[in-house]
């Protein structure tokens, strides 16, 4: 194996150039456009990432264009060996793809394993791909007719992915897609671009035919741009809700197929028959876990009955003891948020809390955090109601609230009537309690006693309502759906002594 380009390391006179991967090697950007990256735990600039025009969107489709004959008819087997061959990569380089994450998101380093490690599950799922893409076969349906089902690869495919989980939701979208035998254009977040372009080394290194995997860097004119390319037959989108909801319109009125995946108000309830102290350990872990900076974070809280006045004193109790700092120090078990722009925004939610009726228990931006850097201590507002914003809106960050009800179908409803239908958890011991509450709740993904119900990679992740535009949810089977199409074939080999003229509808017997 040949030497891979070491993970980038900061030096504070040094911000480096991020550049586009495109046919194989790195292409310069030539639009003059670029963007900072920051290291948010320092909270300076230690990278340029070239922004991408029309036109270098266009030369990396046409990379992408002139792979897809060759690598749509390499053999499943081969596209099998090399998808196993990706997975040892990353599986080995884990540790510099986790570096890389928290030098430019600032999530702790745990945490980047983590995220790598539920990518490598997409990885792993995609190895399979011979049984994947098996079809149907019918013998005899009609007299001397046989008929059988296959799965073709769309062409050149486009993802473009959030900032938050810069390795695991891309991973998410080419595995599968490339393993359909689809080229693939990747447009990650601006914010935390490296990782991408380290993994496209890897897929190199791994055998992946140069053009089947590009990456291309950029803000909204790269975003339109594959939206509106011609060649690119289907994008996949994970971020908020007004953007998804703008690709999925704009990437449909250019006649593609699209799964845009938006934003969440998570809630977990807790019935009062639950186990207190493993609920507030699950609230402040996938409140706070990423600095909430995640779409399957829990940020409402609902409190049923009696467990109020207790669970919010155990996740009180829990919160000084969270360990803000450096993603790259063992000891931290959260980092900053992305930017000082968003950290001010998450901010004054905080801030405008009592204003609104809510009751601020801990106050995150009073000390617990590092001085230097985009941090901000966790949160934890108690009394929040539908209707003010610290309810209504996506905070995404590490605030965690708390809103009241006196029963069961008080939070059922609550969950029910919000516009997002993401993820939810329920606390409780009563079996036939969480089976009922599976049944009504109206989201995409549940958890009984699991506070972020990701699915494993051979089921599918998605939500409902305005978490998703469009039909098929992300990786597992539907995954493998979205990047492919169907065909049906029906054959006859007759004796041409029996050919004839019929003009009769065509009969199965």
């Amino acid at each position: 194996m040949t030497e891979l380009a070491s993970p980038p390391v900061e030096k504070a006179q040094d911000v480096k150039r991020i550049s586009h991967w495109i046919g194989g090697r790195v292409v310069e950007g030539e639009s003059g456009r670029s963007g900072p990256v920051y290291n948010p735990a320092l909270g300076r600039q230690t990278g340029a990432v070239d922004f991408a025009s029309a036109e270098e969107i266009d030369l990396a489709v046409q990379a992408a264009k002139a792979a897809f004959p060759a690598w749509r008819a390499t053999s499943l087997s081969k596209k099998s060996a090399i998808l196993f061959e990706v997975r040892e990569l990353v599986h080995d380089h884990r540790e510099d793809i986790a570096r890389i994450l928290t030098a430019e998101h600032g999530k702790v380093l745990s945490d980047a394993l983590g995220e790598v490690a539920r990518g490598l599950e997409v990885i792993e799922y995609c190895c399979g791909i011979p049984e994947l893409l098996k079809g149907g076969y019918s013998e005899q349906a009609s007299t001397g007719v046989d008929v059988y089902s296959i799965r073709q690869p769309l062409g050149v495919v486009g993802g473009i992915t959030p900032f938050n989980f810069p390795a695991m939701v891309p991973m998410w979208m080419w595995a599968p897609a490339i393993a359909c035998g689809n080229t693939f254009i990747l447009k990650p977040s601006e914010k935390d671009p490296s990782a991408s372009n380290y993994v496209a080394e890897l897929l190199k290194e791994a055998g992946v035919p140069d053009g089947v995997f590009n990456v291309v860097h950029g803000d909204k004119v790269a975003v339109d741009a594959v939206l509106e390319h011609p060649d690119i037959v289907a994008v996949s989108f994970v971020g908020s809700t007004p953007i998804a909801k703008y690709v999925y319109e704009t990437a449909t009125r250019n006649h593609k197929r699209c799964q845009a995946l938006g934003g969440a108000k998570n809630h977990m309830i807790v019935l009062p028959d639950a186990d207190i102290d493993m609920a507030a350990d699950a609230a402040v872990s996938a409140g706070y876990g990423s600095a909430g900076e995640r779409c399957m974070a829990v940020s409402m809280v609902v409190a049923v009955g009696h467990a109020a006045d207790e669970l919010v004193d155990a996740i009180k109790e829990r919160i000084p003891n969270v360990k803000v700092g450096d993603g790259m120090d063992p000891a931290s078990e959260m980092g900053p948020l992305i930017t000082g722009e968003h950290r001010d925004k998450v901010a004054a939610y905080v801030e405008n809390a009592p204003a609104e009726g809510a009751t601020v228990v801990v106050d995150g931006r009073n000390g617990g955090a590092p001085d230097e850097g985009f941090f901000l201590a966790p949160s934890l507002l108690d009394d929040v109601k539908p209707g003010t914003k610290a309810y209504d809106d996506e905070i995404f960050g590490p605030v965690l609230a708390i809103t009241r009800v006196e029963t069961y179908d008080d939070a059922v409803r609550l969950v029910n009537e919000n516009p997002y239908g993401n993820g939810t958890a329920i606390f409780t011991r009563d079996g036939g309690v969480a089976r009922q509450f599976q049944f009504d709740v109206q989201v995409g993904m549940v958890g009984v006693n699991v506070p972020i119900p990701v699915p494993v990679a051979y089921y599918s992740f998605g939500g409902w309502k305005n978490s998703l535009f469009g039909d098929l949810h992300v990786y597992g089977p539907e995954g493998i759906d979205f990047y492919t199409r169907g065909k049906v074939v029906t054959s006859r080999w007759p004796d041409p002594a029996t050919s004839k003229v019929d003009l009769g509808f065509p009969q199965t017997r």
